[in-house]
């Protein structure tokens, strides 16, 4: 499967630069999966959508103060982007600047703080020892990690955060969570929505492009997931009621299909061993890293219906929504996005995929 496939047209002038205001006013495109029809809606009107005993699986990771401007021991200028942390002091990140090698001192200005690369690629991925904890000075050192699409200025780091994120751990958002507001929310549970809640700390594959021709050479990256038992026992028996699965977003989506394939005694790592899901029980209470890669040809086992944004063209994350929604119908949908004028990306318009 080529990675060109998942390309598509999108003039700059249709990626969000600043997130809609209030939350909720946002767009949102229906797409029926089945028959790949449209419509337009705003975005609380989510609402009318759910059915009593639907379970939407919000993701509730927090986006930490992730890039840290620095400096080399040679007086050139560095940027650190941690994405993820290995212990006290060690962390995956993306560095940008010129020769940072193995060995490269790196200093923060304006703090005591020093990290020296202690592991190097050929990427731009490098595994730094800080020479402390950082965790409780990120607020001083960092600055929100923004996509690099975003060129305006957010005046409120909340924004780029879901109203009901608890556990700081991202580099990134889960964005289609960002339209909802409590008063939304609020809302969905006078309609009989349930809502049960996963840990999805985004992490590398969110910035790196997919550099291979074929989808099937392309290798994603782990990120730490958790379902608690309570939730899980509230989506298992949703499911078996026959309410629908609601993912927010396609991180509660990895985490709900990583759930349902460990829950059959299955790998995340080759999925397409597993056929099928456990008939009585769904999904599995979990906490570990997944490299699930989904992408066409996956037979999807937990989520019923999708709720995500628009999309960077030849990701991974477009593969995994043609993958559920056909891409035809997806490359589709965009297009006629492109015409309808909406917004695309991390502050941009939403889609309910069902």
């Amino acid at each position: 499967m080529n990675v060109s496939d998942f390309d598509y047209e999108l003039p700059e002038t249709f990626i969000a630069q600043v997130p809609a205001q209030p939350r909720d006013s946002s767009r949102l495109m229906l797409l029926d999966r089945e028959t790949g029809t449209l419509e337009h809606r705003r975005f609380r009107d989510i609402v009318d959508l759910i059915n009593p005993g639907d379970v939407l699986v919000l993701n509730t990771t927090r986006v930490i103060p992730a890039r840290l401007k620095a400096m080399k021991s040679t007086g050139g200028a560095a940027e650190v982007l941690l994405i993820r942390q290995i212990d006290d002091t060690r962390w995956h990140v993306l560095v940008g600047g010129k020769r940072i090698f193995k060995g490269s001192l790196l200093n923060f200005p304006g703090s005591s703080v020093s990290a020296e690369v202690i592991e190097e690629s050929d990427s731009p991925e490098r595994i730094i020892q800080f020479s402390q904890p950082v965790n409780d000075l990120l607020t001083d050192l960092g600055e929100m990690p923004l996509p690099p699409y975003i060129h305006t200025r957010l005046n409120d780091p909340e924004r780029y955060q879901t109203v009901y994120s608890q556990q700081e751990g991202s580099a990134a958002a889960p964005t289609a969570g960002l339209h909802f507001t409590p008063e939304l929310l609020l809302a969905l549970r006078d309609r009989g929505a349930q809502f049960a809640y996963c840990t999805l700390h985004i992490g590398l594959d969110t910035f790196q492009p997919v550099r291979v021709e074929q989808v099937e050479q392309h290798h994603i990256h782990s990120e730490l997931a958790i379902l608690a038992p309570h939730d899980a026992h509230i989506i298992n028996e949703a499911k078996l009621a026959g309410g629908r699965i609601i993912a927010v977003g396609t991180t509660s989506a990895r985490a709900l299909e990583t759930a349902g394939i460990l829950s059959a005694g299955g790998d995340p790592a080759h999925p397409e061993l597993l056929p099928d899901a456990c008939p009585w029980k769904p999904v599995i209470a979990f906490e570990r890293d997944t490299n699930l890669f989904i992408y066409p040809g996956y037979h999807w086992r937990v989520v019923d219906t999708m709720l995500t944004n628009f999309h960077l063209p030849k990701s991974t994350l477009l593969m995994m929504i043609s993958s559920f929604a056909g891409r035809e119908n997806v490359l589709n949908a965009y297009e006629t996005a492109k015409r309808e004028n909406y917004r695309f990306f991390s502050f941009g318009d939403a889609m309910f995929i069902s």
